[in-house]
């Protein structure tokens, strides 16, 4: 029987790294002179970061110092699914971000249309007799925008 290779398509997001990036966002924004005397801060709960502060245009600055720390330490906005911006008390502004975990049935279907699509000699676990076809389908996925940071895991070859 011929030697099958394979991989597996996840999204994941490295939680001690958004930890790690919230407590440097935490600290800039307590160092900050521009947010001297304001209302703003950042929380993180199990699975969402909740951004305040006095006023829209300061909570998109605040959107602005976590974006810039989570960048840094290498995890994907795509990760984040941001909710309204909705008031809060004492006349502020608060808006949650979701940490997305794992891959939602309809862009996994999506994922599997684009991979049979192309027409690749894949099953799809991905799984292909060909490592050039494989490999392929890992650049096919990674040219699309399913909205969702991708990783390509377990890879038997």
């Amino acid at each position: 029987m011929a030697q099958e290779f394979s991989f597996d398509v996840v999204s994941k997001t490295d939680m001690q790294e958004v930890a790690n990036a919230i407590q440097q966002a935490q600290k800039e924004l307590a160092q900050r002179f521009d947010f001297k005397g304001s209302k703003s801060s950042i929380e993180l709960t199990n699975d969402e970061i909740v951004l305040s502060s006095d006023d829209e245009g300061k909570l998109r600055s605040v959107k602005d110092i976590v974006e810039s720390k989570l960048v840094k330490r290498k995890v994907s906005l795509k990760a984040l699914d941001y909710g309204k911006v909705e008031p809060a008390v004492g006349g502020t502004v608060r808006q949650h971000a979701k940490i997305v975990q794992g891959i939602e049935t309809e862009k996994a279907k999506a994922i599997v249309r684009t991979i049979k699509d192309a027409k690749l000699k894949v099953q799809v676990r991905v799984v292909g007799r060909n490592k050039d076809d494989l490999q392929k389908a890992i650049s096919l996925v990674r040219e699309q925008d399913f909205g969702i940071p991708l990783q390509f895991t377990n890879y038997r070859g």
